[in-house]
């Protein structure tokens, strides 16, 4: 090992003492937490653990690199770094793993997530923007492997952004771009895909990123030799690295138990970074994993004696033990009383934590063994109910769920009776509920003041001289105007910059607003997604374009488990207002006109789905969610960008409502529900069943996710007494959601006269050619008769059956 590790040249030998004995100091707190927090989940008080023991001393190096306004974006073994950043204490570590549901105790996720994420609030309570600069700051960890890589490059970006486009308010978010986003990734996990795609596009994009992989020759029981080439990413990853005329990675190694080396290469990885805005990859080597991966099973049955042996003779802690003494900075004596007081606070803040988790439960308890005291003596069933008071009463850990199962059991059994206790009982559980609910279900979306649904409706506006357009045009003056509006705003894809989109959607806006802020990207859509996301959480108001609704599943499990999840994630404290632009719906192909929206819109709860039926209401919908905070899908109809449309006058200003449906023709015979490209399907076969004597009402529901928030749809169904779902989603799709929306949510099964029905495309997806949509979604045709159908077996008379 070197003699010193360069921290500041400028500390006196006491400093550098005391900084050295501050690290170990936090080494050890963390490995203890490690240690008994395993205890703690083999013992039942916690239901998993998988605990950062290994890597603590890369971390603290890691730490001292870190910045005020850089961000991490990591995966679940972080925890000597959120202690070195003064991120997170013992009792926070342990309110983690507990689940506490209390913000303040638990800050990392008020118990939503198992402990080892981590994260930062970025919010104040009210959904505000903190002062970023001002703090370190963590994104939200997700468990997914890899599934931090795309968020990471995002952050990185931002720097970039904000170094180089001029107008952007960065009050809070930058200081001309100097900040670092530092990723981390255990080794085998770079076998995913996510991490080479970020991998790549760091190289091309050169944002100030620094990943670290800390390599402990495992995932879970598979060695390297099954994950990676060569078994070693760095050595596979050396085209990356950067040369005197070629742009490139900086790519650095360094073992994980190396004190000294850890700090030198994360301070020379810090500063090419930050001041040249060169990604760089960090290779931390020869580390290890003390208790296997998690406390789902123990690392013995996969390491053999002489492996095992191998780990404990380079366990970073030792071996940073070891030089803190070799170096005369402290005895053996004197660090063994260390380690002796630092067992004593840990499990003190150990205590601490579950008396904090614990105490508020058994209030609970106590508040209802008291009422059901009271149940229990006005009752015919005093005996069971007794038992069930006893039972919770007897419990000395309860959880939420032993509280209210027993009073939803002991209701049961004064069902039959009349009494005040019962009202109160009912009245209890109720009052409970509402209580508690929220603690496990809030902020799955905003709750801010600039909550999307809060964004008023402003309708376009028209005068003698609004002429008929190609409906591109109405979505390309809209983004004009919203590019001069929003200085922050940007928008990248595929063929979005050069050529203005593949529909024209973006002409000329290259141009005129510049390569950053307008661009093209490679065929990469998960990390499409991941710039919008990392941009978004640093301020910035990115729109994220997927050339094609179908390619949206390369970037799906990023939406649904990073994006979607982020507010409820982090109870509120973060927030990553991204745009995401597709277009979809009725071209030909397999490939090219599936309509997955079943499938998304189920997965990616958290996140709007906005399907306008053309291009001014996506207009609209874009300049609504530019007001708010939250983040969308809008899917453009693929085959309406060629259509006319009138261009308004009040273009940029007009705002389409999220939630909000429309009746675009009234009618008294059946109410027809559908959205996007397939309404001009509806339209013209309400042309033909007019001419036979059936007038159909047609609703735009506009807003899948939220859907018709004022009940619309039940209005129109209680005149009509009828009801068909038209969709071109498979059978069981989007359809099947809005049928449950409207029957149960609605209450619309009360008036209908006829049993509702849904007409969707086939189970497969189109066939090519125009024949192959004919046969494959619904056609005039199709509707013509479905609807003719319904109305024949109410009215066969007037209806007589067609064939």
């Amino acid at each position: 090992m070197k003699a010193n590790p360069e921290v500041n040249k400028d500390l006196s030998f006491e400093d550098f003492k005391a900084e050295v004995l501050n690290d170990y100091h936090l080494a050890v707190t963390s490995r203890e937490c490690s240690l008994l927090g395993r205890r703690e989940v083999l013992s039942g008080k916690a239901k998993f653990g998988i605990f950062g023991d290994g890597k603590e001393v890369p971390q603290l190096a890691m730490a001292k690199a870190f910045k005020n306004g850089d961000f991490r974006s990591g995966y679940y073994r972080d925890q000597t770094f959120m202690m070195a950043i003064g991120k997170l204490n013992i009792e926070q570590f342990f309110a983690g793993l507990y689940a506490n549901t209390d913000l303040k105790e638990e800050p990392m996720s008020a118990g939503r997530q198992m402990g080892g994420h981590f994260s930062t609030q970025s919010l104040d309570e009210h959904g505000n923007w903190k002062n970023l600069l001002e703090q370190k700051n963590s994104s939200s960890d997700i468990s997914p492997t890899a599934g931090q890589m795309p968020r990471l490059l995002g952050l990185a970006q931002a720097s970039k952004i904000y170094r180089h486009v001029k107008g952007i308010d960065t009050t809070n978010f930058s200081n001309e771009g100097n900040e670092v986003a530092w990723g981390t990734i255990g080794n085998a996990s770079t076998s995913e895909g996510l991490f080479f795609e970020t991998i790549n596009a760091a190289g091309v994009l050169q944002v100030p990123m620094v990943m670290s992989v800390w390599d402990d020759e495992y995932g879970i029981s598979v060695h390297a030799k099954h994950q990676t080439t060569k078994e070693n990413i760095s050595e596979i990853l050396k085209g990356f690295q950067r040369e005197n005329d070629q742009k490139g990675y900086e790519i650095l190694r360094v073992i994980g138990w190396d004190y000294p080396a850890l700090i030198e290469t994360y301070q020379k990885a810090s500063k090419i970074a930050r001041e040249e805005h060169v990604p760089v990859l960090i290779h931390v080597q020869e580390l290890t994993q003390p208790q296997g991966h998690s406390t789902s099973g123990s690392h013995e049955r996969y390491k053999n004696e002489e492996r095992l042996a191998w780990e404990v003779e380079r366990d970073c802690n030792s071996k940073l033990r070891e030089w803190i003494i070799a170096n005369g900075i402290a005895t053996d004596e004197d660090l063994s009383a260390v380690e002796k007081t630092i067992k004593k606070q840990v499990r003190d803040g150990k205590k601490a934590a579950w008396t904090a988790f614990t105490q508020p439960l058994k209030n609970e308890k106590i508040e209802l063994v008291a009422l059901l005291e009271k149940v229990a003596a006005a009752s015919s069933n005093k005996v069971f109910i007794e038992k069930l008071k006893n039972d919770l009463a007897d419990n000395s850990e309860p959880i939420r769920k032993d509280v209210l199962s027993t009073a939803r059991k002991a209701l049961r059994y004064v069902v039959n009776e009349t009494s005040v206790t019962k009202n109160e009982l009912a009245a209890w559980i109720n009052s409970y509920i509402a209580e508690v609910q929220p603690k496990y279900s809030s902020h799955l979306y905003s709750h801010s003041d600039k909550s999307a649904l809060k964004v008023q409706e402003v309708k376009p506006t028209y005068d003698d001289s609004s002429e008929e357009v190609d409906a591109r045009l109405v979505i390309r003056d809209n983004f004009d105007a919203i590019f001069s509006k929003y200085p922050e705003a940007l928008i990248f894809g595929e063929d979005a910059g050069h050529i203005g989109d593949v529909n024209q959607g973006l002409e000329g806006m290259q141009e005129k607003y510049g390569e950053l802020r307008v661009s093209d990207v490679g065929i990469r859509e998960a990390t499409i997604l991941g710039q919008g996301i990392g941009m978004a959480m640093r301020g910035l108001r990115p729109i994220a374009e997927i050339q094609y609704l179908d390619y949206i599943l390369y970037a799906l499990q990023i939406m649904s488990d990073d994006l979607a999840s982020l507010h409820y994630r982090t109870k509120g404290r973060q927030k990553a207002p991204v745009i995401i632009r597709t277009r979809g719906h009725r071209l030909e192909g397999i490939w090219h006109s599936g309509s997955q929206m079943g499938g998304v819109i189920h997965l990616i709860r958290g996140i709007h789905v906005l399907v306008p039926r053309n291009m001014t209401k996506a207009a609209g919908f874009y300049n609504t969610l530019l007001e708010g905070d939250e983040p969308a899908l809008i899917v453009e109809c693929l085959n309406g960008y060629r259509l006319k449309e009138k261009m308004p006058t009040n273009i940029g200003e007009f705002k389409t409502p999220l939630g909000v449906v429309e009746t675009i023709r009234e009618g008294n015979d059946i109410t027809l529900v559908s959205y996007g490209s397939t309404l001009r399907v509806i339209e013209q076969a309400a042309k033909e069943l007019q001419e036979v004597g059936i007038n159909a009402e047609i609703i735009d529901v506009q807003s899948l996710l939220p859907f018709d928030l004022n009940h619309d749809i039940v209005k129109s169904v209680a005149k009509t007494n009828r009801l068909m779902v038209i969709d071109e989603d498979v059978p069981g799709g989007a359809s099947a959601y809005i049928l449950n929306e409207v029957l149960n949510t609605q209450n619309a099964y009360k008036h209908l006269d006829s049993k509702p029905e849904t007409l969707t495309a086939k189970a497969h997806r189109p066939a090519y050619g125009t024949d192959g949509d004919y046969f494959s979604k619904p056609s005039v045709e199709d509707v013509f008769e479905a609807v003719y159908n319904v109305m024949h077996e109410s009215n066969p008379t007037d209806f007589p059956k067609l064939r």
